[in-house]
C-alpha cells in the first residue's frame, strides 16, 4: 500500500515543480495547469477544460481506493474525495498565483491564507485516511464541475 504525498510536495506540484513519481503528484500538476488555463478562457470555453479535469479527479480517486486502507464501516465520513480536494487545492494555487501577480497584498494575503488552510485540511485528511479514521464518499456517475 502506498500513501498520500505531503501537502508540501503538492502544492510544488501545483506550481509546476517536477513531482516526483507519484500519480496524485502528476495529476495535481496537470488539474493546476488546467485551472490556469480555465483562468484565461473566454466565458463559456471551459467545457473541455472542465471534462479534463473531472477525469483527473476520478484518476485521484481510482488511485486512492487502490492504494490507501480501507477505513472502518463506522469511520467518520469525509464530505468530499481526495480527488476533489487535490482539484481544490490546484485551484486555490492557480489563483493565488495570479492574484500575486495582479492584486494588492491584501487580496494576496487572502489568496494565500485559503490555499494554506486547504493544504492544511489535506494533510489531516491524508493522516485520517492512513489511520483509517475516516472513509470517503463515493461519487460515482458524472464529476463535472460548475463554478
Amino acid at each position: 500500500m502506498h500513501s498520500l504525498p505531503p501537502k508540501h510536495l503538492l502544492l510544488q506540484a501545483c506550481r509546476g515543480l517536477p513531482p516526483d513519481n507519484h500519480p496524485v503528484l502528476r495529476c495535481a500538476g496537470l488539474l493546476a495547469d488546467l485551472h490556469e488555463r480555465r483562468l484565461t478562457a473566454a466565458a463559456g470555453a471551459t467545457g473541455h477544460i472542465d471534462h479534463d479535469r473531472a477525469r483527473l479527479v476520478h484518476d485521484i480517486d481510482r488511485w486512492v481506493a487502490a492504494e490507501l486502507p480501507k477505513a472502518e464501516r463506522d469511520a467518520h465520513l469525509h464530505t468530499e474525495t481526495v480527488g476533489t480536494v487535490v482539484d481544490r487545492l490546484a485551484q486555490f494555487s492557480a489563483l493565488a498565483y495570479l492574484t500575486l501577480a495582479t492584486s494588492p497584498d491584501d487580496a494576496v494575503d487572502e489568496a494565500a491564507q485559503r490555499l494554506t488552510e486547504l493544504a492544511i485540511a489535506y494533510e489531516h485528511l491524508a493522516h485520517e485516511l492512513a489511520a483509517g479514521r475516516r472513509r470517503l464518499p463515493n461519487l460515482t456517475g458524472n464529476r463535472e464541475y460548475e463554478y
